[in-house]
């Protein structure tokens, strides 16, 4: 991770104000839920837009997750990021308690104190939005569902509209839309059978935080997806069909985040060095995103699984985020004594944060262990990377039944009906070595592989996702 202090003193990190903006300009305001995968998928489409496009580009959020998203930005290029102008909203304190590694559910309810305090962000930001429109031809804000409430009073200026920018998989959203509404998900019958529930995927709190955005959702002029009709070109068809209003305009754009990674696979850094002197496509990557914690009898049977598979893997080990991810020391996750011993030349524990799409990207990585949100599954699937689905919440059970049983580039490693079962270290292993180590591996990694270049393709010059970009801006910026 770059220095904090660095950033925080860094020109781009200071709160921008916009009296630089002309006149005639069309301003593209971002508004992220602060999450690490929400305000991740966010800086990567302002990226995105600060490479390709002559606009400027507006990051709101609290000082803590707008410099959380700055400290982050996994292969970003820096020059792309000083282009942003960060705009750093006063947000009530709230507590940060570390989490639960023994909690019988997965979900991350330790975050719910972090937001709370941004849905009371309302006001500040129709101020700024207010502030933006009188010195701007047209303000454009693109926003997480979850921030529809605070984001209302676009609809009070006369030239400002509003996107919705989807951070979950389209297959999700249309499975969860159909299940909510009683209809059957048109899927063939085998697959019907075997596709999760939503049993159990969040707290009930959030269920009826996620519900009260509802009367505000309708005030947008349209969505954005960061996939590609490459990836779930069949379900955004069909979510098309079943959306409440047809007129609102879809543009399916992703992947966002920077698929040419050469650039910076050439920079220093531990789990890099330790690929490069691996053979090609022999390391399992070992990651479950920032909102897993394991107990530690969990992590027992992980190092187990992994030491018995006898393949090559980096385990990066991290307790789940703090909701300011700046406040305290994360606990030190202990894993089985001589383990780190035993496994020195096959295995590489890593406990800061790593540059996961150029872990990613290497020719060294052959497989991805993940907790299958989205932000990972987009990033494996891009540099065609099979997965082993091991889905902790919210969005991730869906997300790994399309990675495993729609798109079939994947295994998975525990069915969401065990949640609450110990994953023990035997049926680890087996996923391990059926993944990196057998005749169904491989051809599940060459289908990934395939994804993945179509994928690529899709984000150059006349591919479909990069035309849909091109088709957004024309609209934004008519």
């Amino acid at each position: 991770m770059e220095d904090q202090a660095e950033v925080r003193n860094s020109d781009f990190s200071k709160s921008m104000c916009s009296s630089n903006l002309k006149q005639d300009e069309v301003a593209i305001v971002m508004v992220p839920f602060p999450g690490q995968g929400h305000l991740n998928q966010l800086l990567q489409l302002a990226c995105l837009i600060t490479s390709s496009y002559d606009l400027p580009v507006y990051y709101v959020g609290s000082a803590t997750h707008n410099l959380q998203a700055q400290v982050r930005a996994n292969a970003l290029n820096p020059s792309d990021i000083a282009k942003i102008h960060f705009y750093d909203i006063p947000t009530p304190d709230f507590t940060s308690p570390a989490p639960d590694p023994n909690a019988l559910s997965k979900f991350p309810s330790h975050l719910e104190p972090s937001w709370d305090a941004c849905m009371l962000l309302r006001e500040p930001i129709a101020s700024f939005l207010s502030d933006i429109s009188s010195k701007s031809r047209r303000v454009v804000v693109v926003h997480d569902s979850l921030m529809s409430y605070n984001v209302q009073d676009v609809s009070s200026l006369h030239n400002a509209e509003s996107y919705i920018f989807n951070c979950i998989s389209v297959f999700t959203l249309y499975c969860i839309i159909c299940l909510s509404v009683g209809m059957s998900v048109p899927l063939e019958e085998e697959l019907l059978k075997k596709l999760p529930s939503l049993d159990g995927i969040m707290t009930d709190k959030i269920r009826d935080r996620g519900a009260s955005q509802s009367p505000y959702i309708d005030i947008r002029s349209g969505d954005i997806h960061n996939t590609s009709n490459v990836i779930e070109g069949k379900f955004l068809d069909l979510l098309a069909q079943v959306a409440s209003d047809q007129n609102k305009k879809n543009w399916a754009i992703g992947p966002v985040l920077p698929t040419k990674l050469d650039r910076i696979s050439n920079r220093e850094n531990t789990c890099l060095d330790w690929l490069n002197k691996q053979p090609p496509r022999s390391v399992l990557y070992v990651s479950f995103g920032t909102t897993t914690s394991f107990s530690d009898r969990e992590i027992k049977e992980l190092a187990m699984g992994l030491e018995q598979s006898k393949q090559r893997f980096i385990w990066v080990l991290r307790d789940a985020d703090r909701g300011d991810i700046f406040t305290e020391e994360a606990r030190k996750v202990e894993l089985p004594e001589g383990f780190e011993e035993r496994v020195n030349g096959v295995g590489l524990v890593v406990r800061e944060w790593a540059p996961q799409p150029e872990i990613l990207a290497h020719s060294s990585t052959g497989g991805f262990m993940s907790h299958c949100g989205w932000n990972s599954c987009i990033e494996s699937i891009t540099m065609g990377v099979p997965i082993a689905a091991w889905p902790m919440h919210s969005d991730q059970p869906m997300t790994g039944f399309l990675v495993t049983d729609v798109l079939k580039i994947g295994l998975i490693v525990r069915e969401w009906e065990k949640r609450e079962e110990l994953v023990n270290a035997s049926t680890i292993e087996n996923v391990v070595r059926k993944l990196m180590a057998s005749e169904e591996g491989n051809v599940i990694r060459k289908r990934a592989e395939e994804l993945g270049d179509a994928v690529r393709q899709s984000t150059e010059k006349g591919g479909a996702s990069r035309m849909e970009l091109d088709s957004f801006i024309a609209h934004i910026t008519r």
